[in-house]
């Protein structure tokens, strides 16, 4: 047995239906272990015994099916997709010129304006035609996925359609059957045979042009995401630098890296000290200190000094690379959210087709028996028009005017939700699983507390170190600043500045010596912090990193700096305890500053010094059994979780990546808008169920009355617009006495 796995981009996909037909179509296939189809990102990722398939055999199948294989690579499959986008718009406009013209001729028979002699030749020729064309021209495409999918033994919407389509067709037939061979029982009326087949190919266009619509929207993150790497990187060769591309770079060079200058590529720092902002790819907020012998990720930032750095990883094997298959790879696993109306619709469509086949007997077999006669034009009547009313016009509309509605409820509260899963998967989250960083906290270092020592007051300690740090641009003596700034303190005059990387700086004061940093700094110059150590200690369990301010040799003051907890993080999780929802913690901080910020907003569980496809991992274990997981980060560490959790948040202030690989988005910082993203998706589900029950109300009436022979294709028509406009109704001016009842 030799086990492969395939991932594939594809094109054409309208609804989870269409992704329950792959899986199916693929699933049959022998050889095949599994498919997972993501609607949402339009991927496969197939599991396959290459002894007993090949890949082409997988992917001449998804070609049978209807669908198309986009390119692998990012930017030519964007592209595609815009060609898909203007295929579908040309398909839709000259269906829409087709049915405008049968909607004309349609008006003119009923109105009776053009008499009926001069009329009725013309009819009986363009409105066959216009149907034919409208069928298998702009609809062929439809026409093909259905017949693949009927090969196959799948029934879906593609199917429905063209028995509806096809029983115009053939009613249409009929009725000129009839009138122009003068047989009384086939008097179909044809005209509205011929454009009811016409008026639902194009309904069906339009909603596959809709979904299409909504899906190129979809992600580009991975192409952002490669682009955070620098495109050229300083290579010491021969002992001398220069400007290469990074694709040149080769593991084992030397690269120089300036204060400021992005770290083009993973490696081993060989010389020089700096801190370094790993935000971005870490989620750890305040910088790491690099010496010789530190890991350095490509993408972050260094901040200070200048570092000479051995490359360890390029190509495939780099961070950035990692984790944009890792987002690729949870795409194709992340757990697929069945709509209601496609739950619905697996009984509807093969319900829909055994009432056209008992319409059949009935007024065969079932009249025989009961009167001696077959009853075989009135019985094709009644299949054709069960097949006409059984198109399920409204119930496709359903969810995208429930969508509709509370993305509307959704923008007030300043939500972004930006898929049909999304709005249903919301209603049964039972774990939120919280990056910490920019999340729960502000993602930048502010001045928590200060501590004077001897005989100083806060502001004698403040002011001091701010003085210190003022030339410094690390973002730790930046945030001791900032707070000096907005308790508007005097800065001292100091002189002979320096900087000590990763360490803290040094100055003079009137002659005095000045030393402002960590605890470390100030041990290796001597100054005894014994009796110190337990606050040093306290301020550190708090989450805090710790300042220590000393004027000649003896401490002045401590200083706890923090990533501090935004202001409604705490109220945040409190709702969504109180709506049932367990919330985790997953951070790729230290265990220390995890534990402080867990407790601070009442989360008991929590998991730190998570790697990003950890991360990935945990909403998979948070996931088995069936359990809905949601995701809420900022950062380009939490892209791959929340791919792959059922409902992705991301903070509107976050990065590219993390946006564009959530499935909700938060305008601002407000994290409470988490617990209300929640309850609008509920609220959305209960108008969904709504509209699918005035859907039905007309398609459950109306089939089994299409089944009596009774019903003529105007009125199948007729009650389509009526079930639509309902919808309609419902979706936008409330009917908030059924919202009350179900609350």
């Amino acid at each position: 047995m030799s086990a492969e796995r395939l991932q594939l981009k594809i094109g054409g996909m309208a609804c989870s239906f269409c992704a329950a037909s792959i899986t199916k179509g693929l699933g049959r296939m022998p050889g095949v272990h599994g498919a997972s189809v993501s609607l949402a990102h339009e991927e496969a990722l197939i599991e396959y015994d290459s002894d007993l398939v090949t890949e082409e055999r997988l992917r001449q199948t998804l070609l049978d099916l209807g669908y198309t294989i986009r390119d692998p690579r990012r930017v030519k499959a964007y592209e595609e997709q815009q060609k898909e986008i203007d295929l579908q718009k040309g398909r839709l406009i000259l269906a829409a010129v087709f049915t405008g013209i049968s909607l004309v001729e349609m008006a003119l028979m009923w109105s009776g304006l053009v008499p009926k002699l001069v009329l009725q030749p013309v009819l009986a020729v363009t409105m066959p035609l216009l149907a034919l064309l409208t069928i298998f021209v702009p609809g062929l495409y439809v026409l093909r996925m259905a017949w693949h999918s009927v090969r196959r033994g799948i029934l879906n919407q593609h199917v429905l359609l063209e028995f509806g389509a096809f029983s115009g067709l053939l009613g249409g037939a009929l009725g000129l059957v009839g009138q122009y061979g003068h047989i009384a029982s086939l008097r179909f009326p044809a005209p509205d045979f011929f454009a009811v087949a016409t008026f639902i190919t194009t309904y069906h266009i339009l909603s596959g042009y809709a979904s299409l619509l909504v899906r190129t929207k979809a992600s580009r993150s991975v192409m952002k995401l490669l682009e955070l790497q620098p495109a050229m990187a300083t290579v010491i060769r021969a002992g001398v630098e220069q400007e290469v591309s990074v694709e040149e770079v080769r593991v084992g060079e030397r690269v120089r890296i300036r204060p400021g200058a992005s770290i083009p590529l993973d490696g081993r720092v060989l010389q020089g000290a700096s801190g370094v902002d790993e935000s971005l790819v870490t989620g750890e907020s305040l910088p790491v200190d690099k010496a010789a012998g530190a890991e350095v990720i490509g993408g972050s930032v260094n901040l200070t000094g200048s570092l000479i750095v051995e490359v360890t990883r390029v190509g495939d094997e780099s961070f950035l690379q990692q984790v944009a298959r890792q987002i690729e790879e949870a795409r194709a696993r992340k757990p697929g959210i069945l709509q209601l109306v496609d739950r619905v619709l697996a009984v509807y469509v093969p319900g829909v087709l055994t009432a056209a086949a008992l319409t059949i007997l009935i007024w065969t077999l079932g009249a025989y028996l009961a009167t001696g006669h077959v009853e075989i034009a009135r019985g094709v009547f009644a299949m054709l028009a069960v097949f006409v009313m059984g198109y399920p016009c409204a119930l496709g509309m359903a969810t995208p005017l429930a969508m509709i509605r509370g993305g509307g409820m959704a923008a007030e509260h300043g939500i972004l939700i930006r898929s049909g899963e999304a709005f249903e998967g919301l209603k049964d989250i039972r774990r939120v699983a919280f990056d910490k960083t920019g999340t729960l906290t502000e993602g930048r270092p502010s001045v928590t507390q200060v501590v004077p020592l001897r005989d100083a007051t806060e502001q004698d300690t403040l002011r001091l170190a701010a003085s210190a740090e003022a030339p410094s641009e690390h973002p730790l003596a930046q945030a001791i600043v900032r707070r000096a700034d907005a308790e508007r303190l005097d800065r001292l005059d100091v002189r002979d500045f320096e900087a000590i990387p990763g360490k803290g700086v040094r100055a003079t004061l009137e002659g005095g010596r000045l030393l402002v940093g960590s605890p470390r700094l100030l041990r290796e110059e001597g100054i005894d912090l014994r009796s110190l150590l337990p606050r040093v200690d306290a301020l550190q369990d708090a989450g805090n990193t710790v300042v220590v301010a000393a004027e000649d040799g003896l401490p002045v003051g401590l200083i706890a700096i923090a990533d501090t907890i935004k202001a409604d993080a705490r109220e945040a999780v409190a709702r969504m305890r109180a709506q049932g929802v367990e919330p985790i913690m997953l951070t790729g901080d230290n265990e220390r500053t995890a534990r402080a910020v867990a407790q601070a907003v009442g989360i008991s569980e929590f998991r730190a010094e998570v790697l990003p496809e950890e991360k990935a991992m945990e909403i998979r274990r948070l996931q088995a059994g069936g359990r809905r997981v949601m995701m809420v980060g900022d950062g380009i560490n939490d892209g791959p979780a929340l791919t792959q959790a059922d409902v992705g948040v991301a903070i509107g202030a976050g990065t590219d990546i993390a946006i564009e690989s959530a499935d909700v988005v938060l305008m601002g910082e407000r994290l409470a808008a988490v617990a209300d993203a929640m309850e609008i998706g509920r609220s959305s589900y209960r108008k969904t169920v709504q509209n699918i029950t005035l859907a039905f109300a007309f398609n459950g009436v109306g089939i089994p009355l299409a089944m009596t022979g009774l019903v003529a294709p105007i009125w199948a028509m007729l009650a389509m617009v009526v079930s639509v406009s309902t919808v309609l109704a419902n979706s936008f001016l409330g009917m908030r006495w059924v919202d009350t009842l179900q609350h």
